[in-house]
This record gives C-alpha cells, structure tokens and sequence, in this order.
C-alpha cells in the first residue's frame, strides 16, 4: 500500500477558481477520511482488487493513496490517464462538472475495463463532489477477472496469510506521451486527414477523447484543438453539444 498527502488548493472545474475556506475544509476533510478507506478495503477484498484514491484537482499525478497496484500497474503519483482502458468513470467526471450547484456523489458500479496487459477487469467509481457541486475526489475499485489467478490469490492469502505485495515502482510514461497518445487514437478512428473531416466526426473524435479523460487534464483542450485545426471556442462547443445529446439521451 501506498499513499501521499492530498491538496485542495486546485479547482475541479475547467477554469481554475478560488475556493472558500468552508469548501478547501470539506474536501479536505473527505480526502483524510478517505485514506483509511483504501486500506480497509483493500485489507477486505483481497490482492487481486485494486483501491486507488484520485484527487481530481491534480489530474497529472491524481492517484494519492493505492493498495494493490499490481493490477493496472500504478502507484502514488500515476496520472488520471493511466487508469483502465474502457474506464467510463471519465464521462461521469465530466457530466459532474457539467451539473453546477448539484451536490451529490456520482456512483459508476461495475462496467467492464482492461488493465494494460489486456486482462479483464470490472470496475466501480465513486466521484465526489462538494457542496458547491464540483468534483475533487474519486474512489476505484478495478478487480481481476482472470479467474486462476483470483483462485489462487484467495487460497494463498486464506492458507498463508500473507501480506499483499507492494506494487512496484514503475517509471511513469511522460503526460505528453499519454496526451498524444489518446488524441491520435481518436482522430485516426475514422480512418481520415483532420482536414477531411466534417463537423460531426470531429465531434465524434472529441467523445472519443472525452471517454479516455484527456479534458480532465490540463492543457487537453489546447491539445484537441491543434489536432482538430479547431479553435478552444470550438471544442467546448462539442463537449456542450455532446452534454445536451446525453442529457437527452436519458
């Protein structure tokens, strides 16, 4: 298990913002009494389910507390972006900083997801949000399908009483390199140049971008945009435009 001390000193919405003092102590208050949450339930669930504690104002180095970080390979300090592969929990942060002055938490319960090796995984999340209705905070839970592996972790921790590995220390891959990464991949998803591209494809590439996180770190915006030969005015407009087909989606 791992873990570092956590700030609230950032704002959750898209523009940096002062926070009261009344707000800076909620959240800190949730984040401390969240640490020994990780560790209980990872004392609980076992070695083969990951407990990661995000906090959400810093996206680029978000995990501050994790106990087995074997399964998706992260550890304190690990961006946003390096999460699960297929992780929906990313939409949900960005409909929360959507629903202004809704406080309340978001729960996303089991939906499937792929550590890096591409091993099945189910996932939960809980997003946190204050009393002004903006996200800081998210729980995780990823646990591993393999069924062997789960078997044999069960009976080993049943029979041997062990204590769960610590995760190991792992270079982390430039936030560059991730950024990059994401939008590449949703732009060559259509199979097309950017200047090809009509208004609903790179609508449909930004939603793309939007479910791997990239507007939940900062400068993902510019980064879009530049790819996109759009300007941030634009963007934004997609990301409303995607907010309202949602909403009336049901």
């Amino acid at each position: 298990m791992a873990t570092r001390s956590s700030s609230s000193s950032a704002s959750a919405s898209r523009r940096r913002r002062a926070l009261s003092p009344e707000i800076q102590a909620e959240r800190t208050a949730v984040m401390n009494a969240l640490h020994p949450v990780v560790q209980l339930l990872g004392s609980v669930l076992g070695s083969n389910v990951e407990v990661a504690l995000h906090d959400l104002t810093h996206p680029e180095d978000s995990v501050v507390s994790i106990v087995n970080g074997h399964v998706t390979g992260r550890s304190v300090g690990s961006s946003a972006l390096r999460g699960p592969k297929g992780d929906v929990s990313y939409a949900a942060v960005m409909d929360a900083r959507s629903a202004r002055g809704e406080p309340g938490h978001a729960i996303i319960g089991d939906y499937p997801t792929e550590n890096a090796s591409g091993q099945p995984l189910r996932s939960s999340t809980v997003v946190f949000r204050d009393a002004e209705g903006y996200p800081f905070s998210a729980l995780c839970l990823n646990a591993d399908m393999t069924m062997f592996e789960m078997a044999h972790n069960w009976l080993e921790r049943l029979l041997n009483r062990k204590p769960a590995e610590e995760p190991v220390a792992t270079t982390e891959p430039q936030l560059d390199v991730l950024m990059k990464e994401i939008i590449d991949d949703a732009v060559h998803k259509l199979g097309k140049p950017v200047s090809m591209m009509n208004k609903e494809e790179k609508i449909y590439a930004v939603q793309v971008m939007t479910r791997r996180g990239l507007f939940i770190v900062k400068g993902g915006v510019e980064r879009a945009a530049l790819a996109l030969n759009v300007s941030r005015h634009t963007i934004y407009n997609y990301l409303e435009a995607l907010r309202q087909r949602s909403d009336a989606a049901g």
